[in-house]
């Protein structure tokens, strides 16, 4: 958590000049550094837990595949409203991952969605994890 708000405050803080464009290793790093000082039992991120998170319904109705796809290169469709949603994973989408707020805002309204609470920030840094780990 700490992290995220670092993150947040930096985006908040910092003018849009100065201020150096983030990237999903930016991210990750700051997931990995947040679950380290939240979870005792951290042995870091990891793509293969990341894609079971990411297609596991969790009890519910929905997995983060419903609406962004079994191959999250792809485009996918908001399962309800049937809105376009341009591809998850940094591969085929650079604008991915590259501004804090965005990355907090969609976290948090999507795994409220998925799993009804926020997500840990192992279980962000294993979904990211898993994007980056997909090829073009």
């Amino acid at each position: 958590m700490r992290a995220s708000l670092l993150l947040i405050a930096a985006a908040l803080v910092l003018p849009a000049s100065s201020a150096r464009p983030e990237t999903p290793a930016d991210f990750a790093a700051a997931f990995a550094e947040e679950a380290r000082a939240n979870e005792p039992h951290f042995s870091g991120l990891d793509a293969a837990r990341g894609r079971t998170f990411f297609v596991d319904l969790h009890g519910g109705e929905w997995s983060c595949a419903s609406c962004h796809t079994q191959d999250p290169r792809a485009e996918g469709r908001h399962a309800v409203t049937g809105k376009r949603i341009a591809p998850l994973a940094p591969s085929a989408n650079p604008e991915r991952f590259t501004r804090a707020d965005k990355v907090e805002k969609w976290f948090r309204r999507n795994c409220n969605d998925v799993l009804r609470r926020a997500c840990t920030a192992q279980e962000k840094g294993d979904v990211l994890a898993f994007l980056s780990s997909l090829g073009s």
